[in-house]
C-alpha cells in the first residue's frame, strides 16, 4: 500500500471465465454536500454487487471535506469530513473485492494540504485497494484463447486521473482527457473525472510493428497498425443548485458511464462490423 512517487502501473488478472468485463470509475460523489444525490450512488453499489462482470475504480472527490479556506459550505456539509470518510468506507466495504484502484481529488487534498492527512488513503487501505493520488496505470486481464493461445488473457490498458483546473464548456472539459491521452498512447482507456459532465469520445494512435521484414535493400519494412482508445469524462453524483447554479455552471449527468472491454468471446462482439482483436465500448 506504498505510495510511488514515481509512476508506477498496477494490475490484476480476472477470471479466466470472463469473456468481457464491465468497468464503472465512481468519482465526484462529494458525500457531505447537501445535493450529493445519495440515491444514485447506491444504485450504482447495487449494480455492481448484482453483476459479478462489474469492477470499479475510485477517482477522487468521494467526499466534500469543506473546510475554512475552501469554497464549499462548511457550515451546511452533513458530517465531518471523517464522518463523510467513515460512511464512504462503510458503503463501499460490500464491493471491496471489486474495487481495483483508488486516486485522490482536490476535495480530499483540502485536508491533506491543511494537516498532511489523507483521508484517500485511509479509504484505500480499509478496502485493501492500491492507491496512488495522482493516477493509476492498470492492465486489466482476463478470459482465455487470446492469439489463440488457450491460457493467455486479454489484456487492456486503462489510465485514471481525477482531473484539474476550470473549465465552462465541455469540449474545453473533454480536451484534458485527449492530452493525457497524448502521452500514454497505448492505453485502451483512459478517465478523467472532476468536471461533472460525461463525455467519450474514441481516439486513434499508430503502432509499429517492431518485427519488420527485409526488403531485399538492407532495410526492415514493417506494419503500421491502427489502435484505437476510448477518451471518457466521467460524471459526478450532484444535483444542481447551490456553488453551481449561482457559478453559472451545467447540470451534472448523474448516471455513471459503464465501459465494456469486450473479447471476441463477448455476447456483444456483434456491435462490432469488423474483427478487432479486442474492443472498448462505453455506454452513457
Amino acid at each position: 500500500m506504498e505510495v510511488e512517487n514515481e509512476l508506477v502501473w498496477y494490475g490484476k488478472r480476472l477470471s479466466p471465465k470472463f469473456k468481457q468485463l464491465r468497468i464503472l470509475v465512481i468519482s465526484d460523489l462529494h458525500y457531505g454536500n447537501p445535493y450529493c444525490s445519495i440515491k444514485h450512488f447506491i444504485r450504482t453499489i447495487n449494480f455492481v454487487e448484482r453483476n459479478p462482470d462489474v469492477y470499479v475504480f475510485l477517482n477522487g472527490d468521494l467526499l466534500e471535506s469543506s473546510i475554512k479556506t475552501s469554497k464549499g459550505d462548511i457550515y451546511n456539509q452533513v458530517g465531518t469530513p471523517q464522518d463523510q470518510r467513515d460512511w464512504v468506507i462503510e458503503k463501499l466495504m460490500t464491493i471491496k473485492d471489486k474495487i481495483l484502484g483508488v486516486t485522490t481529488g482536490n476535495h480530499e487534498s483540502r485536508i491533506y494540504g491543511e494537516v498532511g492527512v489523507d483521508l484517500s488513503d485511509d479509504i484505500a487501505k480499509s478496502l485493501n485497494v492500491p492507491y496512488r493520488p495522482e493516477g493509476m496505470l492498470f492492465k486489466i486481464q482476463f478470459g482465455s484463447g487470446n492469439e489463440r493461445h488457450v491460457e493467455s488473457p486479454y489484456s487492456f490498458w486503462s489510465y485514471i486521473t481525477h482531473g484539474y483546473g476550470g473549465a465552462r464548456t465541455k469540449s474545453a472539459k473533454a480536451v484534458k482527457v485527449e492530452r493525457i491521452g497524448g502521452w500514454l498512447p497505448k492505453c485502451d482507456w483512459l478517465a478523467m473525472s472532476h468536471d461533472h459532465v460525461v463525455n467519450v469520445a474514441p481516439d486513434i494512435d499508430f503502432i509499429p510493428d517492431e518485427r519488420g521484414t527485409e526488403n531485399g535493400m538492407g532495410f526492415l519494412v514493417g506494419k503500421i497498425t491502427a489502435h484505437r482508445k476510448m477518451l471518457i469524462k466521467t460524471n459526478s453524483y450532484l444535483k444542481w443548485g447551490g456553488y453551481a447554479e449561482m457559478g453559472g455552471f451545467p447540470p451534472s449527468d448523474l448516471a455513471t458511464p459503464v465501459i465494456y472491454l469486450l473479447s471476441p468471446q463477448s455476447p456483444a462482439w456483434s456491435l462490432y462490423p469488423d474483427k478487432p482483436k479486442k474492443a472498448v465500448k462505453v455506454v452513457v
